[in-house]
């Protein structure tokens, strides 16, 4: 059950901010990746402009939420959790946090070697130059091997953790989603 003190312990606004625009791009990305493998050629390089763009905003907010969370007291976890339930919770955020930089570098060297050079346009705002990386065949491969891969253990990732969220929240009734979840009290 619930403690008093834990109850209050909510994340910052900024953090939850950033939480929440963040995983819903992450979001975004994917379904933008999934619904252009089926387009005709020049919507899919439409849809995978705007993929690349939304990657690289990720990348960016994810570098912001690193520094807040460097620069801001996070709220400690709640004091029902069990041992193996805190070390999986470090090690799960520990390594999205590690996916949502891997993930839109690899993207970007992936788009740098493929388009040779190209930068990537930012919604047609600005542009970010490509990566100094190499167009040879097997540099495109690396980029586009490494993309994918952690882009499927994000995923899972993912999954545990909504999975961990929905299952504290329904079955341990305690205040762990509701420390993230700007509408809940």
């Amino acid at each position: 059950m619930d403690t008093a003190p834990n109850s209050a312990a909510r994340y910052s606004r900024g953090a939850i901010a950033l939480h929440w625009i963040i995983a819903l791009l992450i979001v975004l990305n994917f379904v933008v990746a999934w619904l252009s493998e089926d387009m005709p050629k020049e919507d899919a390089a439409i849809m995978m402009g705007n993929h690349k763009a939304i990657g690289i905003t990720i990348l960016a907010l994810t570098a912001v939420r690193i520094i807040w969370k460097l620069t801001h007291k996070t709220p400690p976890l709640v004091e029902t959790l069990k041992a193996w339930e805190a070390a999986l919770a470090k090690v799960t955020h520990g390594l999205m946090y590690l996916l949502m930089l891997a993930i839109p570098l690899a993207g970007w060297g992936l788009s740098s070697a493929w388009g040779k050079g190209k930068p990537v346009s930012m919604f047609g705002l600005f542009d970010v130059p490509a990566l100094p990386v190499g167009s040879d065949k097997p540099t495109v491969g690396m980029f586009h091997e490494l993309h994918e891969i952690t882009a499927t253990l994000m995923l899972v990732l993912f999954a545990l953790h909504v999975g961990a969220a929905l299952k504290h929240h329904l079955v341990d009734k305690d205040s762990t989603l509701r420390r993230m979840v700007p509408w809940m009290k």
